[in-house]
């Protein structure tokens, strides 16, 4: 409460997310929404407890970190471990790690887009909440969810045949990975790839034909200039391996080209609040909050040039033509994401079918030759950094992690604030309404556990308080 006049509604748990989160919005007296924050309430602890561990051990240890993208702390890890190393590894190894982390940004925008946000498509913000999930959808449109459960199966099939297991692979190392691709498994994998197209293009095709429906989500749901920071080519093609850091502006404009990663200290700036676990990184140069960006498939597109993939081209051109700066509004993460799965199918294609993929000259060996290495990759969710220091012994002696969720935090937190002051008021809720607070935070996508690291589960207990203080309305969700 804040002062006599004012009220609270709570949402905790925010539902169908990765993690546990809440959200309080603080209403005046009249019923309007002033202000709102997003906190991740549970402790995240993994930069201190792998101090004094090998740094060999580090790509399969941070691995553990998330269920959902363990590929891509696996990469951004080893990543780190390679400049401790000082190695180049070897090419096959470079195009490998490539094909692994395609099928993470598979599997995981699927189980965003179908299992986690289709409810919202296609059932409507207003649904009933005991409807809104993948069984409701399953329900009004079984080939949606078919296709859903079929797509990210695709990915963490193609996991599971280059790394062993689906969950917590260990196959990347320092200095490339463990083993080869053997032919059986690539045949395998180009075999899944003409359906996994056409799941990419049909989705894609269905979303567009929808989005006139939510064109009142579509102006609030996190609409406001922002920069946008990711990963690029030299070329200004669309990656999720390696290059260099570009930022634009909510112009359009590019700001920043060719920051080298391993500097992101100079120019990305962390700040903590009392109300969350969750670090809120700023553009340097622009300060604080003034330097909020977005990261993720939003950020990807408003920063890259081109796909570089014949499909993908084609729909990245279609979706430059939303907006004529930047395309602004989060709501079209999820445009975004479909693109997104489209150009990794076409690019799996690509690097499976090279000459050299079958190579079995897949992994350099060193000890280490450097006292820190910092790793870069774009994660299904955004940018992620691991940096690592080490001692003469090889141990880990600090390490500090940026996680796209992170990179985030900012934009969350003003994008709730935007949505809930448009849809939230009175002295009664509807569930619509706060659904699409809830929705607004399920655009990004959040990874709650790789940025926070607990576990548990919890039901949905919404509160409604007076100027006085007393519970005048409830709304509970079971988990």
């Amino acid at each position: 409460m804040q002062g006599a006049v004012s009220k609270s509604i709570v949402i905790d748990p925010v539902t169908r997310i990765e993690g546990h989160g809440k959200i309080t919005l603080q209403l005046d007296a009249n019923g309007r929404v002033e202000d709102a924050r997003f906190h991740v309430t549970q402790f995240r602890g993994f930069e201190k407890f792998c101090e004094g561990r090998p740094f060999s051990e580090m790509p399969a240890l941070m691995a553990r970190i998330c269920g959902i993208c363990p590929v891509s702390h696996l990469i951004a890890s080893a990543k780190a471990c390679d400049a401790l190393l000082a190695v180049r590894i070897p090419p096959t190894a470079d195009k490998l790690r490539r094909i692994f982390g395609l099928a993470q940004v598979v599997q995981s925008h699927a189980l965003s887009f179908f299992y986690l946000s289709s409810p919202d498509l296609l059932l409507g913000m207003d649904a009933d909440p005991a409807k809104a999930n993948l069984f409701g959808v399953l329900e009004k449109k079984p080939e949606l969810a078919r296709d859903g459960i079929h797509l990210r199966q695709f990915g963490q099939q193609i996991i599971e045949r280059l790394g062993g297991k689906r969950i917590h692979p260990s196959w990347v190392v320092p200095g490339g990975v463990s083993e080869p691709l053997t032919e059986l498994n690539r045949d395998a994998i180009l075999a899944g790839i003409p359906e996994a197209l056409a799941i990419a293009e049909r989705t894609l095709g269905w979303f567009k034909s929808i989005m006139e429906n939510f064109r009142e989500e579509i102006g609030s749901f996190g609409n406001f200039p922002s920069l946008f920071l990711g990963i690029v080519k030299k070329d200004g093609g669309l990656t999720f391996y390696d290059g260099g850091i570009r930022i634009v502006n909510s112009a359009g404009e590019v700001l920043a080209n060719g920051l080298d990663p391993a500097d992101y200290r100079e120019y990305i700036g962390e700040k903590v609040e009392s109300w969350s676990y969750l670090k809120s990184p700023y553009y340097e140069p622009s300060g604080y909050p003034q330097g909020i960006y977005r990261v993720g498939p939003l950020a990807r597109l408003n920063v890259a040039d081109r796909c570089g993939t014949p499909r993908a081209d084609q729909e990245l051109a279609e979706f430059h033509e939303l907006q004529r700066t930047a395309v602004l509004s989060s709501f079209h993460y999820h445009h975004a994401r479909l693109v997104e799965i489209l150009y990794c199918v076409e690019r799996l294609e690509q690097l499976l079918t090279d000459p050299e993929i079958l190579s079995k000259h897949v992994r350099a060996v060193a000890g280490p030759n450097c006292l820190e290495g910092v790793g870069c990759c774009e994660a299904p969710r955004g940018t992620l950094f691991h940096h690592y220091k080490i001692d003469e012994k090889g141990l880990i002696r600090w390490a500090n992690l940026l996680i796209a969720t992170g990179h985030n935090n900012l934009a969350m937190n003003r994008g709730i604030l935007q949505v809930a002051k448009h849809f939230v008021h009175g002295e009664r809720m509807t569930p619509g309404m706060l659904n699409r607070v809830e929705a607004l935070i399920r655009t990004y996508d959040p990874c709650l556990s790789c940025s926070t690291h607990a576990f548990g589960a919890m039901p949905l207990v919404i509160q409604l308080f007076n100027a006085s203080g007393d519970m005048v309305d409830e709304v509970r969700r079971p988990c």
